[in-house]
């Protein structure tokens, strides 16, 4: 039932593959080769890791929750995309329709208007993209033509067997990069087949988006309904960066009033410092989570004792010889709590 909960909190809908996702009796590793129709994985449901009295208790114990919770079903397929097109995707090893229904079946909050039950659907019964791979080594052929595939170019996984374009069927497509959010998103509308090409960075040691496939034809239209509008586009874009700033400045003001009166001896500008470094849009710091947002105290403690960190102690000194981040950390931690218990109006540790 917890695990029931996050899902549904999480995701705004829950199923039985979700639910045993989350419960780890099903790998995600599995899901993905299931989604792909990987040979192995023609169906899922031998990958449930979990004896057979556990998964009914499991089940019984998770209707009795959607119906004790009031959510409403959503019966939506599984389907995978291959060059060739969509194909429905089976669960159960017997295939038994009632059983498959019971996969298929997703729960949602019964308050879920018309329009966003109908966009519940589609994201779930929507088929993964297809992902071509540009070649980062040098060694390597197509399975079925023994084509060289040599570094840059791309090939895409088939049952586990790299092909070349061609033998996939998708050499008519022609490459777009990532750049143009308008440009790709209705060029990918506007093409029957597309494909997300990735290229894996060693540096960063995970797969990096670099654009799309799309159909010659709908990177056409595309680019002269991008030309149509560009300039309301252009007009939209200046609206909106005035709304941020506007935004921005509203919530530095209510970052630092709330750091202000939860640490009242705070200097005035260093509240400010404090609330714009860590409110700083797209920065990924703690005041642009869901709970710096929220101004909760937790998540300002954090920027506080960050801001302390560096400012207020010698700990970026110690990185720059050398010492280990945990045991910089550590030395500094005494002087952080001093500064820290003044600021919140205590007395001061010695």
């Amino acid at each position: 039932m917890r695990a029931a909960e996050a899902v549904l909190e999480r995701e705004g809908n829950v199923g039985p593959v979700e639910l045993f996702q989350e419960l780890r009796w099903l790998s995600p590793f599995d899901v993905k080769c299931w989604r792909k129709g990987d040979d192995e994985h023609r169906t899922l449901e031998p990958w449930i890791h979990v004896g057979p009295a556990k998964f009914q208790s499991a089940i019984r114990c998770f209707n009795d929750w959607a119906q004790g919770r009031g959510l409403r079903a959503l019966e939506t397929p599984y389907q995978r995309q291959d060059p060739q097109g969509i194909e429905a995707l089976q669960v159960s090893e017997s295939g038994d329709p009632q059983r498959e229904k019971f996969y298929r079946t997703h729960y949602v909050p019964a308050d879920l208007s018309a329009g966003q039950s109908k966009r519940v659907a589609e994201k779930l019964r929507k088929a993964p993209d297809l992902v071509v791979f540009e070649k980062v080594s040098e060694e390597g052929n197509c399975h079925e033509c023994q084509a060289e595939l040599g570094q840059g170019s791309y090939l895409f996984m088939e049952k586990g067997q790299p092909l070349c374009l061609t033998c996939a069927d998708l050499d008519h497509l022609v490459f777009l990069p990532s750049g143009d959010g308008t440009l790709s998103r209705r060029a990918r509308k506007q093409s029957a087949l597309s494909a997300v090409v990735v290229r894996f960075s060693r540096a960063r040691k995970r797969y990096e988006r670099q654009g799309l496939l799309v159909s010659a034809e709908g990177l056409a239209q595309a680019e002269a309904e991008c030309r149509g509008d560009a300039a309301e586009r252009t007009v939209a874009r200046e609206r909106a960066a005035v709304l941020r700033v506007g935004e921005d400045r509203e919530f530095v003001e209510a970052l630092t009033a709330a750091i202000r009166a939860q640490y009242p001896r705070c200097p005035p500008t260093e509240a400010r410092r404090i609330a714009t470094h860590t409110g700083q849009r797209r920065s990924g710091r703690v005041g642009r989570s869901a709970a710096g947002r929220a101004l909760d105290p937790q998540a300002l403690g954090l920027a506080i004792i960050a801001h302390l960190r560096h400012e207020h102690t010698n700990y970026d000194e110690l990185l720059m010889q050398g010492m280990d981040r945990l045991e910089a950390r550590q030395l500094v931690r005494d002087k952080i709590e001093q500064v820290r218990r003044h600021w919140l109006g205590g007395p001061e540790s010695e």
